[in-house]
């Protein structure tokens, strides 16, 4: 698998998609107002959606109570810190400054990674990141939050959570199949999803009917992953794409570690660190 990545290192051209970068939508799909958006984000939304809020999880709150602490300290295959670490703060990667919250839990080491669907260079890492997130270490966590610096991405944003639901809820059988769909409609078909509609139409062809595709499009669990996501974005100084961040506290990316082997070296060291806490 690691041949595979150094032989797609030397095929690619290594970059990211920064926000001025961000495509726009096309003028015959207009996509929603930030307005209209914001709108329906902030409507007033019924007491018993409270349940399903997202939360995202502060730093303090990652230590372990004192029994969970006695048994990580009894495991004897505990990792170990290598003589010398390979990759340096501030050249391969920035430290967070206070740590920030993850999307998940503390029970793992969260990888984030920050993409937008309109993004070539996060259609190229997707290979490339998957095939890391298979064999990742046991204790690491996986996650893809997108980025929304303009109307279009705020769309895709929404697209991508409204998968998200739909999947976890059984009504998309495979969730990878439609994510990798997406990118192929884009960056392969020249297809940008700039409309709700496009959006419905590609989704009917996993038998996602009309209604079910309306009530979670429009729910309240998709409007609030979207303020999570926003939130996280700006904690984490999010500026390109695709952007890397570990467990809140590391950001990087394949410009910073030189190249995409690279980079999951990287991520695995950082990980580790993560660990030895």
């Amino acid at each position: 698998m690691r041949h595979f990545y150094w032989i797609l290192a030397l095929t690619l051209v290594l970059g990211a998609c920064g926000k001025e970068e961000a495509a726009q939508p096309a003028a015959d799909e207009p996509a929603a107002s930030v307005e209209q958006v914001a709108e329906e984000a902030t409507a007033e939304q019924p007491a018993d959606a409270a349940d399903e809020v997202v939360e995202i999880v502060e730093e303090s709150a990652a230590e372990p109570a004192p029994e969970e602490q006695e048994i990580v300290l009894a495991q004897a295959d505990a990792p170990a810190a290598p003589a010398e670490w390979k990759y340096r703060e501030g050249a391969h990667y920035a430290r967070l400054v206070p740590a920030q919250p993850t999307l998940g839990s503390p029970d793992k080491v969260e990888v984030a990674e920050f993409f937008y669907y309109l993004c070539p260079h996060c259609d190229t890492f997707e290979a490339v990141i998957n095939g890391w997130a298979e064999n990742k270490p046991a204790n690491a966590r996986f996650v893809q939050i997108p980025t929304m610096w303009n109307n279009l991405l705020l769309l895709h944003a929404r697209m991508y959570y409204t998968m998200e639901v739909l999947a976890r809820n059984g009504v998309i059988a495979d969730r990878a199949e439609v994510h990798r769909t997406i990118f192929d409609e884009i960056h392969r078909r020249g297809n940008r999803l700039t409309s709700e509609a496009s959006i419905k139409r590609l989704f009917a062809r996993f038998e996602v009917n009309e209604a079910e595709f309306d009530r979670v499009w429009n729910s309240f669990e998709v409007d609030q992953k979207l303020r999570v996501a926003q939130d996280l974005a700006r904690r984490y100084s999010v500026k390109s794409t695709p952007t890397i961040v570990v467990n809140g506290k590391y950001r990087t990316g394949a410009s910073e570690a030189g190249s995409y082997p690279n980079l999951l070296e990287l991520i695995d060291e950082l990980v580790l660190r993560e660990s030895l806490r």
